[in-house]
């Protein structure tokens, strides 16, 4: 037989792929001029971008940060509309983010601005472990102890230096260890009897209490006094489910926290602060404004309305008929209004059903009708979330005999919260940007300062500058919640029911 064979002996040497065929000419050839139509269509819009950025480009770089008016940019630019007025932005920046909150340019007063800046940087502090799972216990309690560190730091004196230092050094220290230590050799410390630090929920759990005192002020015995409401509440249930039972129990639990805010946390309050005084100054609703007012109604909005919305769409499926005609009622109404009638509600109407004399705060009635709004909605997305489960989980549940609660904890709603992720953050989103119609009841949020803005001589034209910077801020706080949305979903991996 003769020694032929039609397999290859030897192996060709590599060659690199061609080059139309990689890199940026092998995507744009794939993508952009994959056949004539979409070659056309891909230089028209080449086209259009071009003559938008000569345009956009000069006009946004315009050397106007430093001028004091309108007339002053114009003669910069060279007149007419050939460049943006920074100007504006560089003077009235801090009064679109704070409003008219206190920032000691008064006679007599001091800055309080850092009691805003304090709440948010606290906000991020304790929304963390909640959204972000892949933080340590530890770095929670590094973040948490530098803000408060840079805070005492900022406020100065010899107890706050000291302080300051002793808690970025705590920072520090954990900082260091958490750093040092890998997840392995933590665990066995751990299991060899190592103390862990407190769960940072706890800190989120207070924070609710925290924010109202440092955006109002006050006394800090009412919100100490508001939190042990709960206490009460919980040590009623504690010693008399065991004897009237859980129910019961639980009801006597809820008309004592009700007993101890309605009519005992005042004289609580009172009598701590005549012998304990402890306080920040008191800023009326009124100076509110700016993107502190817009972030301060979302954030409560968002936060309150996601578990009463739970409940609200648990109600409409439930199976009790009063519980669900209240429910459906409620959603039915809400959703039939608009927000800015609601808004007019609380502005003007709300105080008419209240006692003579009752001082409902503006921006506490806003809150209310913000959230119960918001919470209508989500009770629909919810709902949506527990149709689109199978039959076959409910009966999973009563198949492991689970109670209502307990099958609604451990197996329904977490399914149907993953599910409903998009349209949570959805009308998160919506909420958040619904803030602005509060400016027609006349608090001044980012709209309503730029109105004012314009009203000052030095100002009048300004238009696009304003409305930009604001769309820029709102587009910061929607595109972070929905770049969230996309990174929970894919940790969640919802396309795996």
């Amino acid at each position: 037989m003769s020694d032929m064979s039609y397999v290859r002996s030897e192996m060709l040497p590599e060659r690199a792929p061609p080059a139309s065929q990689v890199g940026f000419v092998g995507w744009a050839r794939a993508n952009l001029f994959n056949g004539i139509g979409n070659s056309i269509l891909t230089v028209l819009a080449i086209v259009l971008l071009w003559y938008v950025l000569a345009f956009l480009l000069p006009w946004i770089f315009s050397p106007t940060w430093n001028s004091g008016s309108l007339n002053e940019c114009r003669e910069i630019v060279g007149g007419g509309h050939g460049g943006a007025c920074w100007g504006v932005i560089n003077e009235r920046w801090q009064q679109l983010l704070f409003g008219f909150y206190p920032n000691g340019s008064e006679e007599g007063t001091v800055d309080q601005r850092w009691r805003p800046i304090l709440a948010f940087a606290l906000l991020f502090v304790a929304v963390i472990p909640v959204l972000f799972n892949m933080i340590s216990r530890r770095m929670n309690w590094v973040i948490l102890l530098a803000v408060l560190g840079v805070t005492a730091l900022y406020q100065g004196g010899g107890f706050g230096i000291v302080l300051g230092l002793a808690l970025l050094g705590a920072a520090a220290f954990v900082g260091f260890k958490a750093f040092s230590t890998s997840k392995q050799d933590r665990a066995a410390e751990i299991a060899a009897g190592a103390k862990r630090l407190p769960n940072p929920l706890i800190f989120s759990a207070i924070y609710p209490f925290i924010a109202p005192w440092l955006l109002w002020g006050g006394s800090i015995w009412l919100p100490v006094s508001a939190a042990l409401g709960f206490v009460v509440g919980y040590i009623a249930y504690r010693f008399l489910a065991p004897i009237v039972g859980s129910l019961l129990g639980m009801i006597i639990a809820v008309v004592a926290s009700l007993i101890w805010w309605l009519f005992l946390v005042g004289g609580f309050a009172n009598l701590m602060q005549s012998i304990i005084p402890i306080g920040l100054d008191v800023v009326e609703s009124r100076n509110f404004g700016g993107f502190m007012l817009s972030i301060t109604i979302g954030v409560v909005a968002i936060a309150c309305s996601l578990p009463i919305g739970i409940v609200l769409a648990l109600g409409r499926q439930s199976d009790l008929l009063i519980v669900k005609a209240l429910c459906v009622g409620f959603i039915e109404f809400i959703r039939g209004v608009p927000l800015i009638t609601l808004l007019f509600v609380a502005s003007t109407l709300l105080n008419i059903f209240l006692p003579p004399g009752t001082n409902f705060d503006i921006i506490l009635r806003v809150l209310i009708m913000v959230t119960l709004f918001a919470a209508a909605y989500m009770a629909e997305v919810i709902r949506g979330g527990l149709a689109a489960l199978p039959t076959g989980q409910y009966e999973a549940a009563d198949a492991l005999g689970l109670d209502y609660w307990k099958a609604q904890r451990l197996i329904i709603m977490p399914q149907a919260l993953k599910i409903s992720i998009p349209g949570i953050v959805s009308t998160f989103i919506g909420v958040f940007k619904d803030t602005v119609l509060v400016s027609i009841i006349g608090l001044l949020d980012p709209l309503g300062l730029s109105n004012g803005i314009r009203g000052d001589q030095n100002w009048n034209g300004i238009v696009w500058e304003l409305y930009g910077f604001i769309a820029l801020m709102f587009f910061i706080f929607c595109f972070s919640m929905s770049r969230y949305s996309m990174y929970l979903e894919r940790r969640l991996r919802t396309d795996h029911r």
